[in-house]
């Protein structure tokens, strides 16, 4: 099995200036594969190094770096895992080798028995999941320009999951409520 830790809560907000303010979730994955996903902006390095040292993790543990999306506050600080294979959205590299993986044809990546990354377009149309069993829990870690897939996308993770840590924001439990209103929306938009 594997361990989910979030090692930064997200946020997302305009301030009074009608600046955007945000950072995502960081999270920390430990199990036969140690995974960190999602590594914040570039200022945030000491935030990640000091929570990991928490953890008994250093960067050079970490198997596999995930980057929802390639937005800049979730590839900040891929470069301090340099003995990692980087996936950030469709792409997926070690050093300069690049593999090709059909993430576009739907085909789902496998880690390993406990951790897999499925294609989710919606927020950028690259973007991926990483999906989790942990315990008895399935625990979807997630990035948030097409609506429509974003609402479909968001649909079959809530039927998944039972928790979501998201892009921009506090892990949270799926409810049956959410369902519900998750597929009224995809009924809506189609």
């Amino acid at each position: 099995m594997c361990e989910v830790v979030v090692l930064h809560d997200g946020y997302s907000f305009v301030n009074n200036d009608g600046e955007m303010i945000a950072n995502c979730s960081c999270t920390l994955i430990k199990g036969p594969h140690n995974i960190i996903i999602d590594t914040m902006t570039p200022w945030d390095s000491e935030v990640i190094l000091t929570a990991l040292k928490e953890h008994q993790i250093t960067p050079d543990d970490i198997n596999f770096v995930v980057s929802t999306h390639g937005h800049s506050d979730h590839t900040g600080n891929n470069n301090l895992f340099l003995k990692a294979t980087h996936i950030v959205g469709f792409s997926i590299s070690f050093k300069d080798k690049y593999y090709i993986h059909p993430f576009e044809k739907g085909e789902e990546y496998v880690i390993n028995d406990f951790v897999k990354i499925i294609p989710t377009p919606g927020h950028t149309l690259s973007d991926v999941t990483v999906l989790v069993k942990s315990e008895e829990e399935n625990i979807a870690i997630v990035g948030s320009e097409d609506p429509i897939k974003q609402v479909k996308n968001r649909t079959m993770i809530a039927d998944i999951a039972n928790w979501i840590i998201p892009g921009h924001g506090p892990k949270f439990e799926v409810t049956d409520e959410m369902r519900m209103l998750l597929k009224n929306q995809t009924t809506l938009g189609a």
